[in-house]
């Protein structure tokens, strides 16, 4: 797990956040908080309202009721800001895959407004950090999915966010792969100081590198709190013998 949160010092709130799409309630008054340097497992089956929390937060869809606020500021009424200081993981990412690695992020250095001085430095120190500076020249097209998540990671390093959105970036990646992008997940935390919210069904994962989780089902969340607290709400277990799995199955099957 990280060991960076520094107490008191919330970057990420959800307050009584609300998402009604045509009748349908996607995501139903949930409240939480983020603080710097916390990883916060944020789990759900698919379609629970992960990735709708996702795009509010990120000012991408404006809430129905509720708000939410990263760095204290609204993410729909400065959505230019939170995006500098934001990094975003989405499950399927969008890189334009006629261009090389180098490129992409030279691109992306000049919508964050980089300094030019500053940019190629920062540009190759981001891709030696997720081992891609041996193949940075290569087009994207030919990166394995595993490469383009790396890539993902690099765009966020590069950016030096203060929050980072991860959704399902293990989805699709070998065993090897799954192992790295988790050891570049804590480095965004122990390292950087990131606050990382993330989403992912590789529930052993998470629960080596999480210091709180978010259990939302139906729209609702349904638990929240450490890995001791969540258990012992449901399982009434004060000793570690159990699994994140047996916890999020528990309230999975009474959600």
């Amino acid at each position: 797990m990280s060991n960076g949160v520094v107490n008191g010092d919330i970057v990420v709130e959800a307050n009584n956040l609300t998402k009604v799409y045509e009748g349908h309630t996607a995501v139903d008054h949930i409240s939480f908080t983020v603080k710097r340097g916390e990883i916060f497992g944020f789990l759900g089956p698919n379609g629970a309202g992960k990735t709708t929390t996702f795009l509010m937060l990120l000012g991408l869809s404006e809430p129905t009721e509720g708000y939410a606020r990263i760095l204290g500021m609204d993410p729909f009424k400065e959505p230019l800001k939170i995006k500098r200081m934001t990094g975003y993981l989405q499950e399927n990412m969008g890189f334009y895959r006629d261009l090389n690695a180098i490129q992409m992020l030279d691109f992306i250095a000049e919508l964050n407004g980089i300094p030019e001085d500053e940019k190629m430095e920062r540009i190759e120190r981001s891709l030696e950090a997720v081992g891609l500076l041996n193949q940075a020249k290569k087009k994207i097209e030919a990166y394995s999915r595993g490469m383009r998540q790396r890539l993902g990671i690099a765009e966020i390093l590069l950016k030096e966010p203060k929050v980072a959105l991860l959704d399902e970036p293990t989805l699709g990646l070998d065993p090897d792969a799954t192992n790295r992008m988790t050891d570049l997940i804590l480095g965004l935390s122990e390292e950087k100081g990131m606050a990382v919210i993330l989403s992912t069904h590789l529930l052993h994962h998470a629960q080596k590198i999480c210091d709180r989780f978010g259990i939302i089902i139906g729209g609702k969340l349904v638990a929240l709190g450490t890995m001791d607290e969540i258990a012992e709400k449901k399982l009434n277990i004060g000793e570690k013998m159990y699994t994140l799995e047996e916890v999020y199955m528990k309230y999975f099957e009474e959600g």
